[in-house]
């Protein structure tokens, strides 16, 4: 096993841990450890709301969860010798959950409260249960199904630059500015309630904890991703932006569906993971990769093969208005067109709804140049199903 770099108490907040992580993007947040290019480290996370949901039937506590508290992440880790422009080439060598802790949990947000991608169809927060039995996922609160978790990190991101950080901050304010009393907010800014900087105090706490860019959204630093196939084995190339690059992780998954359409995504866990990291030199100019990461995926996948596919297409499906190539629509359409139809098969909306975040389900984005209309699918693998979904044909038909 790696050396263990990073530990987490599962009975103490993220501010009271023997080494503190953070929950804001900043260049100054001090890093709790430093590697060499070519060491490999375990990383143990707190789930992403830092414990703030429990094991039970009540959806209190995702309606009124603070999301000022979350992402909780462990790091920064600052890797010796990498500089602005290298790239970070980082390993996820293996993901899991701890033995003590052995369930998740997937909620959909309250409108006034985070909200979701159908918040318009479900304004209420809801949550389900997920009980994890080795690779296999079953939840009391969606029954009638079991499927093959794929553990990921949700968040994996490196440290911005303070003139990168100006940048998030100033676009996401001009933005934020332009409907500044919308439910669900356009965007999360700086916001010094339930802050978390690691070992920072006094004036450079109070400095930091102004400026921090909120963890919610990816960005050029990687960050709350949620990419399902960012699983084992996969390979990352993030761009350096600071000295050290000072990593960070958390968010862990133990399975999602694309889009994690719920935005309590998939289903949500502490666990451990384990990394590796080199450093590529000069490789951002090399491989022109200056805005985002670029990753390889691993090897390891749910084998599922045969999939019930649900088109979407950009009509509003209010107003019936005309979108042009909106694959935001598209995809919204996809999904409930999913819903609706499982709705038949004995679920409710909000059980189909939270299968669609916490399954290994595919999303794709099937055209997007034949005006007016974008194409998008969700497809659910038919194995998850304890009874077969798929219509048939009386014999009399």
């Amino acid at each position: 096993m790696p050396k263990k770099l990073f530990s987490v108490d599962l009975n103490k907040k993220m501010d009271q841990q023997a080494h503190p992580g953070h929950n804001r993007w900043h260049p100054d947040i001090p890093a709790v450890f430093s590697v060499d290019p070519g060491e490999s480290f375990r990383m143990e996370c707190l789930d992403w709301t830092d414990g703030q949901v429990g094991n039970n039937d009540d959806p209190s506590d995702i309606k009124y969860v603070n999301l000022n508290r979350v992402h909780v992440l462990s790091g920064p880790v600052h890797v010796n010798g990498v500089e602005p422009g290298d790239l970070l080439v980082v390993d996820i060598l293996d993901i899991g959950a701890f033995t003590e802790r052995e369930w998740g949990f997937n909620g959909i947000f309250d409108k006034t409260n985070g909200g979701s991608f159908l918040v318009d169809h479900y304004p209420n927060a809801q949550k389900s249960i997920w009980d994890f039995n080795g690779i296999y996922a079953t939840s009391r609160h969606v029954p009638g199904v079991e499927f093959v978790g794929l553990i990921h990190p949700g968040l994996i991101g490196v440290a911005p630059s303070q003139e990168m950080l100006d940048e998030w901050n100033r676009r996401e304010k001009a933005l934020v500015a332009t409907d500044p009393n919308r439910e669900p907010v356009l965007a999360n800014l700086p916001e010094e309630d339930a802050v978390v900087l690691g070992s920072l105090k006094g004036k450079d706490f109070d400095r930091v904890a102004k400026e921090g860019a909120r963890t919610v959204p990816p960005r050029e630093n990687g960050g709350n991703c949620d990419i399902k196939n960012l699983s084992k084995g996969s390979r990352i190339y993030f761009p350096v932006f600071v000295d050290g690059a000072k990593l960070s992780v958390g968010d862990l998954h133990f399975s999602q569906g694309d889009g994690e359409i719920t935005f309590c995504g998939g289903i949500e866990m502490p666990g451990w993971i384990d990394l590796r990291v080199n450093v590529i030199k000069n490789g951002m100019e090399k491989y022109q990769n200056k805005q985002n990461p670029t990753f390889k995926p691993g090897p390891v996948m749910p084998n599922y093969t045969d999939y019930i596919v649900f088109e979407g297409i950009s009509v509003d499906e209010f107003s019936g208005e005309q979108q042009y190539l909106d694959a935001n629509t598209a995809y919204r359409n996809a999904c409930l067109n999913a819903i609706e139809f499982l709705k038949t098969r004995g679920f409710t909306g909000e059980q189909a709804y939270m299968l669609l975040g916490t399954a290994p389900v595919q999303g794709t984005v099937a055209g997007i140049v034949d005006v007016p209309n974008a194409c998008c699918t969700i497809a659910i693998p038919r194995e998850i199903f304890n009874d077969d979904i798929v219509p048939s044909l009386e014999p009399d038909e």
